[in-house]
């Protein structure tokens, strides 16, 4: 399935800012904004797999919202008894999990036709996982634009060698929840950190500093909800999911590219390609179909299947399950702590 190499020369730290020395050799060894390996797709097929639609996601969105509505009606139903775990854990996953995916492919503007549709679920995708609506949305435009390259990705999620302290803290966003909430206050007095500025337009600052200020003033009133209640009950709904429910993103989002090659210019080399479940790519969204995502950013999710099918034959072998994925991720991120130049190599089929 993959094998695993150590880099030919000495590995030397790598600096992941979007303000440092790496990011400059990025742009000076050509690997910034670069053309990238693309499967040979017929163009009729494509036009095909690139339509959207409203119907599908309009369907799983109403599955979503009800299933809010029942896990967190027996959520409170079962208050104060222990009864309402399960129904809290369910109502967070959905929340502080799920949501990642559908600020993700809504953030596209792809998964629905409609415009404002993908806009209404992005907006409140957002405020769940706690991911500013428009600063995410230049992040992920880079994200794509050079994908694990050092200094330009914002997003590269283990750089080397990786701190499992900082995976295992965010598993409950303990660590990048509290991060996101100091930048809230940063934006919401009109400021950005310097790694935003080389990615945010100016044009687009405004947006920024408004949003964190009415995401701040929710916040407050879920505080002052607490306060008079004299229970926490409001912020278990709103706000707390975050924190408590979020750790699927985490294992979800470690699957895509954790271990694998840096500074490729290949999405076959770093990305991966995972069999799950029909529950875990509800949640998901289908973004286990991740080298076709990365290949091919405005085919929608749900046909990411039949993307896959079309270029299978020229990528490496999909992993066949969650737990097989972690088989090999594992073993990878610990031992990158002993040697940083170690990662996974993808073997690519057979040029015929």
């Amino acid at each position: 399935m993959s094998t695993t190499v150590d880099a030919a020369v000495a590995f030397r730290p790598r600096d992941y800012s979007l303000t440092g020395p790496d990011t400059e050799a990025a742009i000076a060894r050509g690997l910034s904004q670069a053309t990238w390996y693309t499967c040979p797709v017929p163009r009729k097929q494509m036009k095909e797999l690139m339509k959207r639609s409203d119907g599908p996601a309009i369907r799983d969105t109403l599955i979503w919202f009800a299933s809010f509505i029942v896990t967190g009606g027996l959520a409170y139903y079962f208050w104060a008894t222990w009864w309402c775990v399960p129904f809290f854990i369910a109502y967070g996953v959905l929340y502080g999990s799920s949501s990642d995916s559908r600020w993700h492919e809504c953030g596209h503007g792809t998964a629905f036709k409609t415009r404002w549709m993908n806009d209404v679920v992005y907006h409140i995708a957002c405020f769940m996982i706690l991911r500013e609506p428009t600063v995410w949305r230049w992040s992920h435009t880079r994200h794509h634009t050079d994908t694990i390259i050092v200094g330009r990705d914002p997003e590269i999620a283990s750089p080397r060698p990786p701190s499992i302290g900082t995976l295992l803290l965010n598993l409950f966003q303990l660590k990048s929840g509290p991060v996101a909430i100091k930048k809230l206050f940063i934006h919401a007095t009109g400021r950005l950190t310097a790694e935003e500025a080389t990615f945010i337009p100016e044009m687009e600052r405004w947006k920024v500093f408004l949003v964190a200020r009415i995401y701040l003033a929710l916040f407050a009133l879920v505080i002052l909800a607490c306060v008079w209640t004299r229970s926490i009950l409001p912020a278990m709904f709103v706000g707390l999911p975050t924190f408590y429910g979020g750790f699927m993103t985490l294992f979800f989002g470690l699957t895509q590219h954790a271990g694998l090659a840096e500074d490729v210019l290949d999405h076959r080399l770093n990305a991966r390609t995972v069999y799950m479940n029909p529950v875990f790519r509800f949640l998901y969204w289908n973004m286990n179909y991740h080298v076709e995502h990365h290949m091919f950013p405005m085919v929608p999710y749900h046909a990411l299947p039949a993307l896959h099918a079309a270029i299978k034959a020229d990528c490496p072998t999909p992993y066949p399950s969650t737990l097989a994925a972690y088989r090999e991720i594992i073993p990878a991120l610990l031992r990158q702590r002993r040697e940083p130049s170690y990662f996974v190599r993808r073997p690519l089929p057979a040029a015929e």
